[in-house]
């Protein structure tokens, strides 16, 4: 059944995906569910609305990734990192959480789903550095920008992004931008079955 479903929601949109990436993202959502039970790591419970909140919405980031070396920052069980690593098998992406019980669901998934681009870490955001110059720090989960540029400043060089899943366009918070980070770009996201806005926001030192 979930397989129907990302076939449907993946027939609303542009991406392609082989066989085997399909079938690792509809593992990946049954480990999420059945790990979700005693871990308590997505307030989204049911396995059909994960393809949609969860795969779908970090899915459709995909295409805007051009670089080959990212940090997911705040990953939580993985988003948008494990579906983003999925997508792009020739992309790295360092997969960083504070939280033990999360990074071993990503170990744990990493090991399961055969994703040799994916590096799991348990660390403070402020007090994690980077082992590769990174092309961008990608981040689902931060409260505001200004948040994501005070912790994640030392992560990137003047080359490398900010990239910011958000829901609403966060005009105020893009108004109040620190000295020394400039706008780079909004992407409008349409995720199929969702109803709510997205937006990818590109952000750049100056």
């Amino acid at each position: 059944m979930l397989q129907q479903q990302l076939t449907t929601l993946l027939a609303q949109t542009d991406i392609a995906l082989t066989q085997k990436q399909q079938q690792q993202l509809v593992r990946y959502v049954e480990l999420l569910d059945k790990w979700n039970k005693a871990y308590n790591l997505t307030s989204v419970r049911l396995p059909q609305e994960m393809m949609v909140k969860h795969i779908m919405d970090s899915l459709v980031v995909a295409p805007h990734l051009t670089g080959h070396h990212y940090i997911d920052v705040g990953t939580g069980p993985g988003l948008p990192g494990i579906v983003l690593a999925i997508a792009l098998p020739e992309t790295q992406f360092v997969l960083l959480d504070s939280l033990g019980k999360r990074v071993r669901f990503l170990m744990h998934v990493k090991h399961e789903l055969g994703l040799d681009n994916v590096t799991p870490v348990q660390s403070r955001v402020e007090e994690y550095q980077p082992s590769v110059k990174l092309d961008g720090v990608l981040s689902r989960a931060f409260a505001s920008l200004q948040d994501m540029i005070d912790w994640c400043s030392h992560l990137i060089d003047h080359s490398g992004k900010f990239i910011a899943l958000k829901g609403v366009f966060p005009s105020e918070e893009l108004d109040s931008l620190p000295t020394g980070v400039k706008f780079e770009q909004k992407i409008a996201l349409e995720v199929p079955d969702l109803d709510a806005q997205r937006h990818l926001i590109i952000l750049s030192k100056d």
